[in-house]
């Protein structure tokens, strides 16, 4: 019973560290390529990846940086200012958010056969 308990523990807690790289971690990153590489882009490139790091920021539950950059990439349509205040804001409400918490040593001494 215990390690079937300790199982579901590790799957657990594997599956909400793929669901934060898989969103967060990827939004952030390509959020970070966008705006370095803003210069180079076409503003319908800045409106597509833009659109694309909310739906990433609205799966993992942050609806505000979600909104923030859906209101970024349809402003980056008619002002850069305006974009760049609502990519501001967005980068740093989804720095507020916290990253799962990891196993303690203790935790992480499973044996699973």
């Amino acid at each position: 019973m215990t390690l079937e308990l300790s199982r579901q523990k590790m799957r657990e807690q594997a599956l909400n560290q793929f669901k934060y790289l898989r969103t967060c971690v990827l939004a952030r990153e390509l959020c970070l390529l966008v705006r370095a590489n803003r210069v180079t882009f076409d503003i319908k490139d800045v409106n597509n990846s833009c659109a694309f790091v909310a739906k990433l920021c609205r799966e993992a539950g942050c609806e505000e940086p979600s909104a923030l950059c859906s209101k970024a990439a349809k402003a980056v349509l008619t002002s850069e200012e305006k974009y760049l205040e609502l990519c501001e804001q967005s980068c740093g409400k989804c720095s507020e958010s916290r990253r799962p918490k990891r196993p303690q040593r203790e935790e992480n001494a499973y044996y699973v056969a």
